[in-house]
């Protein structure tokens, strides 16, 4: 056993190894933002129409993710992550040979049956395998995966998309996630403690349970939230860049390098600090900052690429200092036995609230005959008061997490260590 506050060498390959899952899941939903650009004009598509090629990968990931939550808990972690990770692979190939819209829409509901689980699964096994003093820390390892796919994963799919078209960044990601799923399989040792307590393992009785459980409500409601300011803006982040910034398409790539360079850094820092000086305040901390970006960005007009690319970052940074305190706030809040399914139904709401969110920004934004992105500033104004709102309600997150941390759960201390 490792002393506290030290990752052990077999913790340490966990982490990267489920940074890398992480990646390949958020670039794959990811790189359809950069490819907005792209894709309306090669498909001759509406923003309605691509707002729906994101919403379709969330609305099909919540049902899948309420299907399996009353399963989350009966098998062993690593199995269901593999099962789940080949699906995904094969689903992204799908994309990557859709010759249509309409096959291209099949193939993203495909892949978020598979995808939207995963991350759930992620969770589970994240937070089963390390106590809540080192989760600050590991949720801002695996937030490293957002910033990667950022670095490595979007500019090269932005190049591979301008030379060979907009089906080869999914190829790239396939190629990537056959190698990650290969060494799960090889080296991830089962993750299967939480099969040991005594629970009612009957799928649907399981469900209802952590459905009903007062003290789940809250978690289920703020990750809900959290997601919804973030599917707003993201789709059309893109197009907004291009054609209300004037940042030219080519150099698209070098906004994401070094926002996700800097996240990258960063990351692990926000973690380390969540840890130590609590995680509600960074959250805070994290949402001022986002409020003050989030209405600057989305009022800006034609800008030169060197400030665009300092707000952007910034923003990031701020959205990052959301993400890594909340994931571990979260996370927490189920115990072990449940965390399974609590993990599912949360990635499942997450998904349905962001995929409303995807289908609201897509009516409210409006493409004009010169590209331009209208109404922009309205989705900063909501996202704003999303995040309000979701300081609210991870205060009470916060108040059952304290609860529970000063009972100090054998349970936990059992899966953990």
């Amino acid at each position: 056993m490792s002393k506290p506050g030290a990752f052990s060498p077999y913790q340490r390959f966990v982490v990267a190894l489920l940074a890398f899952i992480q990646f390949t899941i958020i670039l794959d939903f990811m790189i359809i933002s950069p490819l907005g650009a792209i894709l309306m004009p090669a498909l001759s598509i509406t923003t309605a129409q691509f707002g729906l090629v994101v919403s379709v990968y969330a609305f099909s990931a919540g049902v899948s993710g309420f299907l399996t939550a009353g399963f989350a808990d009966r098998y062993d972690r690593k199995k269901l992550l593999l099962f789940f990770y080949a699906g995904f692979t094969l689903a992204t190939l799908f994309c990557g040979l859709a010759p249509t819209y309409p096959l291209l829409l099949a193939a993203r509901m495909m892949t978020g049956v598979f995808g939207g689980v995963l991350g759930s699964i992620v969770m589970a096994i994240a937070t089963d395998l390390f106590p809540f003093e080192m989760r600050g820390r590991v949720m801002g390892l695996l937030q490293t995966a957002f910033a990667g796919s950022q670095i490595l994963g979007l500019p090269a799919g932005i190049f591979f998309a301008n030379r060979w078209g907009w089906h080869a960044p999914f190829l790239m990601i396939v190629t990537v996630a056959v190698m990650v799923g290969a060494l799960a399989f090889h080296r991830l040792e089962p993750v299967d403690a939480h099969l040991k307590l005594k629970i009612d393992r009957h799928p649907l009785h399981h469900l209802v349970q952590t459905l009903t459980r007062g003290d789940y409500a809250v978690g289920f409601l703020s990750t809900a939230l959290l997601s919804i300011g973030g599917f707003m803006m993201m789709p059309f982040g893109s197009a907004f860049a291009v054609n209300n910034l004037g940042i030219a398409l080519g150099d698209l790539p070098e906004i994401y390098l070094i926002t996700g360079v800097v996240s990258i850094a960063f990351g692990p820092l926000v973690g380390r600090l969540a840890d130590r000086f609590g995680k509600y305040a960074i959250f805070l901390f994290g949402s001022a900052v986002s409020t003050v970006l989030v209405l600057y960005y989305t009022h800006m007009g034609i800008t030169p690429l060197p400030w665009v690319i300092v707000v952007n970052t910034l923003m990031f940074l701020g959205i990052f200092s959301r993400m890594i305190p909340s994931q571990a706030l979260v996370a927490s809040i189920p115990s072990p036995e449940s965390r399974g399914a609590f993990m599912s139904v949360g990635s499942s709401l997450q998904q349905i609230a962001g995929g409303f969110g995807s289908i609201i920004a897509g009516m409210i934004v409006v493409q004009t005959e010169e590209g331009r992105i209208e109404h922009f500033d309205r989705l900063g104004f909501i996202m704003v008061g999303t995040i309000f709102c979701s300081a609210v309600l991870m205060y009470f997150v916060n108040r059952v997490v304290a609860r529970k941390v000063a009972r100090h759960d054998p349970a936990e201390a059992a899966l953990s260590h």
